[in-house]
Order: structure tokens, then C-alpha cells, then sequence
């Protein structure tokens, strides 16, 4: 029975089912604290090797995109590399300024690590295996991703560093305008869903979210981009204008949490671009659900890095400029559009959407999508300048013509 109980699924009810059967009765808080543990363990440690060999895989690629060889050093190709940086970061004199607010200064990096942790943890993995499963998944991913913000700014206003300040305040204002656009489109992936709860939305993905509405997924793509401080938006840590933006006063393992943190963004970010709008778990037999999902997240953060490999970084006006002139307005065009549809489609007895009604809507909002970015993109973006044909100076021969 004890097996079948954890064959039933990898999840806190399950974990403590198993281990209320298997402890004496008298100790139920031991098994509230083991399931939850186990369920901790497993995020953590996976997500920090999944982060450790994606920081190795992301440098050799930038190295072959960039005609370079990238990490090569400790271990076979390199493998090694994160290890290294790992034990050069603890060994580091970890130093915190005279003046800094030493509560803040501490807790900024530790707040913005957990926050990965905390979202990965109600992200559905297959159809019985998920960490934390929320009624309001939707919503609590809204409301954790948005301490990023406050995470930043405690990191430079604790510096006492006139440099760190400065990158907090320009990250909190790229952040908290980027923020708006994607809760917005997180509201239509409910709407379209049915439900706020991730594993109810992915159940409902007969046809995934990234057909049928093209323009929200691209608006949060990009807003996505825009959250992870990944080029072409890392203004947050523009080098050559801050030194090093909000964590310019930090240095051993301090530095290495927001590094941490930096690149276990993408990972999960991407297990919530899957979750919206590609269907999650979903796949096709006999291939296992958690198989599908995480093929699924390797798709997406090659295309991520792709598009930081190739993309330059834009300029402080650019980026601010996108997020309220372009984006914003394409957030509510597609909430609206969806909303529309939604109530016209949807059965007016159980309230759901099928199949048929998902795949005209596929037509109707690929139209949409076009016609938006191609509106959008003729208003906002600037039009090829002709350059005018050089003329020389008359004075450019001047001396010349006097030696002569």
C-alpha cells in the first residue's frame, strides 16, 4: 500500500499520506516536516545543478556564437567550470562597507535567491508529480516574481553606494514597468484557461496557448527578457554606465547568490512559458509528461539564448519606451480580443471552450497578432534614414594647396 501510495504522485498531500501511515500517530509533525523537507531538498538541489550546468552550457554557447571557445579549463570541455567559480567564491573576502545597513545588505541576495525556489515550487511537472499544487497558482506567481523589485532596490539602497543606487532605482523602473504588461497577459492565460491554477490551465491546453494567442506570448517573452535583466534589456547591470549596477559594494558569496539567482532565471521562466502557453506535461505517448516538460524548457532557453547572443543591449530610453508604448497597449488589445472571443465561444452551459473553438481562435488571433506588431511597429519603430552623399570641405586641402 505504501508504494502505491507514492506511485500516486510526488506532492505534499502524497509525501504525508505515506509517512502518517508509516509514523505512529502521536507524531503527525514529524511527517508535516519531512514531507516538506523532501519537497524543499528537491527544489533546491535540483535547481541549483540544473543552474550550475546551464551557466557551463550558456558560456560555451556564447563562446561558439561569438567565434570563441569559451570555458575549457577545469574538467573535459569545461564541465567543471561552475565548480571552480563556486570554490573561488566561497574562498573570497566577503566584505560589506563601512557605512552599509548590514540587515538589509545581507537579506537582499538571500530574498532574491529564494524567490526562484519559492515559484518553481507550484509548478506543475506531469500530470502526478508537482511540489505544490495552488488553486491560485496564477496569481501567487504574480505576486512572488514581483519581490524582484523590492529585492533590488534593497540591495543598492543598503550599499550607501551612489552607483548601486542608481542601477537599483533604473532596474525597479525597468521591473516595475515590464511587471504590468506581464500580470496582464498572466490574467488572459487565466481567462483562456478557465482557471487560476497552473495544473487546471495546462489540462485545458487541448491546443497550446502559443497558437491561440500569439501576441500575448510574444508580450511576455519579452517582458520575461525584461525580468531576468537578460540582453538586450541587462540595463540593470549596464558595466559601462554603473560599474555594475545594484551589486557594486558585493563580493564573495553574496555576489554569488544574485549570480545564482541571475542564472536560475531562465530555467524558470521557462518552466512557466511551458506551463502557459506550450502545454506543459503534454505530449504524445509513450513518451513520459516530466520527458515532454523538460524538452519542452531546453527549447525555450535555447531560444532565450539565441536571442541574447544576438541582440545589443538598448538603451535606457529604448527599453522604457517598449515596455509603455509597445507592449502595454498590445497587453490589453490581446486581453480584450481574448475576452471577446472567450464569451462568445465558450459554452453557455458549462462555461469551457473545445477543441473547434480553440482552433478558430488560432485564425482569428495569428490575424490579430500580425496586424498589431505591424501597426505597433510602423508607429513606434524609427524609419530608415538616407544618408546624404559626403561633399568635402573646401578648407579640407587647404594646407596642401598653400605648400604647393
Amino acid at each position: 500500500m505504501d508504494a502505491v501510495i507514492l506511485a500516486a504522485g510526488f506532492d505534499f498531500p502524497t509525501l504525508y499520506a505515506f509517512f502518517t501511515r508509516v509514523l505512529p500517530d502521536d507524531l503527525g509533525w514529524l511527517a508535516f516536516i519531512l514531507s516538506g523537507g523532501i519537497i524543499a531538498a528537491v527544489v533546491i538541489n535540483g535547481l541549483v545543478m540544473a543552474t550550475a550546468l546551464y551557466t557551463w552550457f550558456e558560456r560555451r554557447a556564447l563562446g561558439r556564437f561569438q567565434s570563441r571557445v569559451g570555458p575549457n579549463r577545469w574538467g573535459p570541455f569545461g564541465l567543471l567550470q561552475p565548480m571552480a567559480d563556486l570554490l573561488k567564491l566561497m574562498t573570497k573576502e566577503d566584505t560589506v562597507p563601512e557605512g552599509a545597513d548590514k540587515p538589509v545588505f545581507t537579506l537582499a541576495p538571500i530574498i532574491f535567491t529564494a524567490i526562484g525556489f519559492i515559484v518553481f515550487a507550484v509548478i506543475p511537472l506531469s500530470s502526478n508529480n508537482w511540489l505544490s499544487r495552488l488553486s491560485i497558482g496564477l496569481v501567487f506567481v504574480i505576486g512572488i516574481t514581483s519581490i524582484n523589485t523590492l529585492a533590488i532596490f534593497m540591495a543598492g539602497w543598503s550599499s550607501r553606494n551612489k552607483f548601486g543606487m542608481l542601477g537599483a532605482m533604473r532596474g525597479v523602473a525597468m521591473l516595475i514597468s515590464y511587471e504590468i504588461p506581464m500580470a496582464i497577459v498572466i490574467a488572459t492565460v487565466a481567462l483562456l484557461g478557465q482557471s487560476l491554477s497552473l495544473y487546471t490551465v495546462v489540462v485545458n491546453q487541448n491546443v497550446p496557448f502559443l497558437l491561440v494567442m500569439p501576441l500575448g506570448f510574444f508580450v511576455f517573452v519579452t517582458a520575461a527578457s525584461a525580468e531576468m535583466s537578460r540582453a538586450p534589456f541587462d540595463m540593470i547591470e549596464a558595466e559601462s554606465e554603473l560599474g555594475a549596477g545594484y551589486h557594486t559594494e558585493y563580493s564573495g558569496m553574496k555576489f554569488g547568490l544574485f549570480q545564482l539567482a541571475e542564472f536560475m532565471a531562465p530555467i524558470v521562466f521557462s518552466a512557466l512559458i511551458v506551463s502557459f502557453f506550450m502545454s506543459g506535461w503534454r505530449g504524445w505517448w509513450p513518451v513520459p509528461g516530466p520527458i515532454w516538460f523538460v524538452i519542452k524548457v531546453v527549447i525555450v532557453l535555447l531560444a532565450l539564448l539565441w536571442a541574447r547572443a544576438t541582440w545589443p543591449r538598448l538603451r535606457v530610453d529604448q527599453i522604457m519606451g517598449l515596455a509603455w508604448k509597445a507592449l502595454f497597449p498590445m497587453a490589453l488589445f490581446n486581453l480584450l480580443a481574448i475576452a471577446i472571443e472567450v464569451q462568445l465561444l465558450r459554452d453557455s452551459e458549462t462555461g469551457l471552450l473545445t477543441t473547434a473553438d480553440l482552433w478558430l481562435m488560432v485564425l482569428i488571433n495569428w490575424v490579430i497578432a500580425i496586424g498589431a506588431y505591424t501597426t505597433f511597429a510602423r508607429f513606434i519603430g524609427k524609419r530608415a534614414v538616407e544618408r546624404p552623399t559626403p561633399v568635402p570641405s573646401p578648407l579640407a586641402n587647404m594646407q596642401l594647396e598653400e605648400t604647393d
